[in-house]
This record gives C-alpha cells, sequence and structure tokens, in this order.
C-alpha cells in the first residue's frame, strides 16, 4: 500500500503551534494549491489542512508566515469527530514529514542581503579536463 502526498503551496495563514499535554509540539496550517487543469479561464485553487510534529513543527513555526511558499511530502490522515450539533464528521489531513522551502521570498518581505561579490566556489588553476568515453 502506497500513501504518499507532495504538494506546493502558500500558507493561507501563519502557522499554529502548539503542545501536548506529554510535551511534544505539534503544527497546524492551510495551504493553497492551484490545481494543474482549469475549466475556462477559471483558475481553481484547493484549500489543504496540514498537520506537522516536533522538528517539522518548530522548523514551520519559525520560518514560516502567511502568503509564503511551501513544499512538502506526507501522508494522507483521516480523524473522525463530532460537530458542535452531534454529527459524525470525517477530517482529511496531510502529516507532512518533509518541509522545505521553495519559490523565492514574499513581496512584502525586506529586500535581501547583498549577494556576495565572490561565486560560492571556482575551479583551481590547474585543472586538467578529462577525456573521457564512456561504455554507456
Amino acid at each position: 500500500m502506497i500513501n504518499n502526498v507532495t504538494l506546493m503551496g502558500r500558507l493561507v495563514a501563519d502557522p499554529e503551534l502548539r503542545t501536548t499535554t506529554t510535551g511534544k509540539s505539534v503544527a497546524n496550517f492551510r495551504i493553497a494549491v492551484d490545481r494543474s487543469y482549469s475549466k475556462g479561464d477559471n483558475k481553481q485553487t484547493d484549500f489543504i489542512t496540514i498537520c506537522c510534529w516536533e522538528g517539522q513543527a518548530n522548523f514551520v513555526e519559525k520560518w514560516f508566515k502567511k502568503g509564503d511558499m511551501i513544499a512538502l511530502q506526507g501522508s494522507i490522515q483521516t480523524r473522525n469527530f463530532e460537530d458542535k450539533d452531534g454529527n459524525k464528521r470525517t477530517a482529511f489531513e496531510v502529516l507532512a514529514r518533509e518541509v522545505s522551502f521553495c519559490g523565492g521570498k514574499n513581496e512584502t518581505s525586506p529586500a535581501p542581503a547583498q549577494a556576495p561579490a565572490t561565486p560560492a566556489y571556482s575551479i583551481p588553476d590547474d585543472f586538467e579536463e578529462i577525456d573521457t568515453d564512456l561504455p554507456f
């Protein structure tokens, strides 16, 4: 059986970080994910609830805010509950195992620091290109 989800979207609100009675961190947030297809000129967007625990929860709460682009991998999980009227309901959410940055900074963020004048790497002066014929 496979239950694997990969999503990329924007946070619709700041993540909410809570701590369980046993001291574990849990973050909940929603992301807006555009569908890869649309009907006519109407863009369609899905709003997906995400949950993550411990280190991932602390990472998301510290580094992500409303409007930021986020990429994540996880699995779909369901929760059964009763609403305020006593009706049985089922909630679907994604349990994020891996969370990462994607895209550039939000337009409302301050300008990034000046990029370094020298590249992060350089080719040594004594570098000799090797001519190899690969067998495949």
